[in-house]
């Protein structure tokens, strides 16, 4: 088929390179190219944050685990398997996604720092971002992509061009549909020189401060924030301040930090991920957005299930979500 994706990031390109394996025919649209989309900000390291409805993200979360290994083989991916410590302030059980890493155990004391009385110790990818996505890129043109710089107002533009469109525009999905269900989560991040750590580090309680520590192959990336409904892309200096004093608590004693770059990003959030298909007469579009903080995390196991709906659409077999109501189509741009 021939497809139109909106969207040129991590979901985005990942969604193009399996539906170019698949066969089809695929041009990306999108105001926005790296270095310049939310996914360019991301940390990134494997981890199942902020995105819903658990049995789905788990699938995908693995699917993506599984393909993120592959690529860690490669030089040129930006992608390493990277061993890392979850910290606990009170003991917890055992993660709902632990079943995607082979490698999951419990952390013994002597693994603890001070304050922290549990942990989760597990090997996963670390996606260097600046690195990763020029690689995608690179693979979706060399697949036979297209890609054309357009900011895209309704569904009809892109309906214009393919009557079968994929949605990969995060966010955006709030004015290009009227989806007021989206909201954003902004996140702060420092990258900085790198650091004398070899794991990554993270402690996710949201009510002391959020605290990650990812190491890269040329810097490192110290997070973080996660405010519900803040769309200001502005960076606040007090908020690096307070990441550097919560990330500082984490490494030895009188380590020097050295700030490159003052990063913030809006995460799609959404009570659930879309993923369907919706039509309108003889037209389709995927939705594959709503991936919180995870969009990292699950690209690759939502690829696959989007090239997998294309292939049912093509058949005439796909399973249609909501449809929607022809006569909002003049509105889907949110005006």
């Amino acid at each position: 088929m021939h497809v139109v994706i909106l969207g040129c990031g991590v979901s985005g390109l990942s969604c193009g390179v399996r539906l170019l394996e698949a066969g089809h025919t695929v041009e990306l649209w999108a105001r926005e190219q790296p270095p310049h989309t939310t996914s360019d900000v991301a940390a990134a390291v494997w981890y199942p944050y902020r995105a819903f409805p658990q049995e789905r993200v788990t699938a995908w979360a693995g699917r993506t685990f599984d393909e993120l290994c592959a690529l860690a083989t490669r030089p040129d991916t930006g992608v390493r398997n990277v061993l890392g410590l979850e910290l606990l302030r009170e003991h917890a059980p055992d993660p709902w996604w632990r079943s995607c890493v082979p490698d999951f155990r419990r952390a013994t004391p002597a693994e603890l720092l001070p304050g922290y009385v549990d942990g989760f110790v597990f090997t996963a990818p670390v996606i260097d971002m600046p690195r990763y996505l020029p690689y995608l890129l690179a693979r979706f043109r060399q697949l036979g992509g297209s890609i054309h710089p357009r900011e895209v107002r309704s569904l009809d533009e892109a309906w214009a061009a393919a009557s079968l469109v994929v949605n990969c525009t995060g966010l955006g999905s709030r004015s290009l549909l009227g989806d007021e269900t989206l909201f954003p989560i902004r996140g702060e991040v420092l990258r900085v020189a790198p650091l004398p750590v070899e794991r990554f580090l993270l402690d996710e309680d949201e009510a002391r401060g959020m605290t990650y520590i990812i190491p890269r192959t040329h810097d490192c990336i110290l997070g973080g924030t996660a405010e519900e409904g803040n769309a200001s892309l502005e960076p606040d200096p007090a908020r690096a301040e307070a990441i550097l004093a919560r990330a500082a608590r984490l490494l030895p004693e009188g380590t020097r930090i050295h700030v490159l770059q003052h990063l913030v990003g809006l995460r799609p959030g959404r009570p659930s991920v879309r993923l369907e298909v919706e039509r309108v007469g003889e037209r389709c579009v995927i939705h594959n957005y709503g991936h919180g903080g995870a969009g990292v995390t699950l690209s690759w196991g939502c690829a696959e299930e989007v090239t997998s709906l294309v292939g049912e659409v093509a058949r005439g077999e796909a399973h249609v979500g909501p449809v929607m109501n022809p006569s909002r189509m003049g509105r889907t741009n949110g005006t």
